[in-house]
């Protein structure tokens, strides 16, 4: 089997990125895109009420992507022209960190996003909720992360600000749409297991409020090449320990079905509005 461009280590990953973005031009037609969304568990459908699909075709068809391992995934990228004119450029092919693949597959999407002209980049996920008041179904915004992953999308000496991470002006811009939307912070664990209550109880004591495995990564990279980044999480499960019940990836999937409608429509009228 040919090995993946990106685990080369003599390979530049921008390069491979850029090479992606070279070829979803010709795929869609579209020179420049201005806001990336990569759609976790039970945000898929925002997809289809962006606006108008202009290109639709499987990721792994570009180079760098591949196949989605994770059921509630879609495996495609989508470009979709938005009534306000704002290109979007859907990605539906995450490559989560415990799959082993290393973190430049993690953020392939990412970086080739920056590569096709997106300055926005938008991380949705699904993930377990340590506020009590929360429920399963809520989206909240994401303020800020812990990474807990011990890696880092940078390579070498290259210092990335991340004071502001997590743009507050985007997170301004969910809430003029919805403004009883919540916020807390984001702790991305390695995966592929859920975390133990111990675990959840530190995170809750180092000021995490969300805990999953994804996005963190992706923000970094993201923020390295110079996009506004909001993270938005939908709520399946409050977490080990503060849920009585056990945790199971078929609730995750289930609760991002139920939640799909409202939560799908709110990413699509955000999209609008930028």
């Amino acid at each position: 089997m040919a090995q993946h461009p990106l685990d080369d280590p003599a390979v530049n990953p921008f390069e491979i990125a850029t090479k992606a973005a070279e070829q979803l031009a010709e795929r869609t037609g579209v020179d420049q895109h201005d806001v990336a969304l990569t759609l976790g568990s039970g945000w898929a459908k925002a997809a289809e009420l962006i606006g108008e699909t202009v290109a639709d075709f499987p990721a792994s068809e570009i180079v760098g992507f591949g196949e989605p391992a994770v059921e509630g995934h879609i495996g495609s990228i989508r470009s979709i022209r938005a009534e306000n004119g704002t290109r979007a450029l859907v990605l539906g092919a995450r490559t989560h960190y415990y799959e082993g693949h290393g973190v430049r597959r993690v953020v392939h999407g990412v970086r080739t996003a920056a590569a096709a002209g997106a300055s926005t980049m938008i991380l949705t996920n699904g993930a377990g909720g340590i506020k009590s008041a929360w429920r399963p179904g809520q989206p909240v915004l994401i303020s800020d992360h812990l990474n807990l992953t011990a890696d880092s999308p940078i390579e070498g000496a290259t210092f990335v600000d991340l004071t502001d991470l997590y743009s507050k002006r985007l997170r301004d811009v969910a809430r003029s749409i919805d403004p009883e939307l919540d916020e807390g912070v984001y702790v991305q664990f390695r995966g592929p297991h859920y975390e133990t209550p111990a675990e959840v109880q530190m995170a809750k004591t180092l000021g995490g409020h969300i805990v999953g495995m994804s996005t963190a990564l992706e923000a970094i990279a993201a923020r390295q090449s110079g996009m506004e980044v909001l993270g938005m999480s939908l709520i399946t499960n409050l977490a080990a320990g503060i849920q009585t019940t056990p945790l199971s990836h078929a609730e995750v999937i289930q609760a991002g079905r139920e939640a799909e409608p409202v939560i799908s429509a709110l990413l699509a009228k955000v999209v609008g509005a930028l």
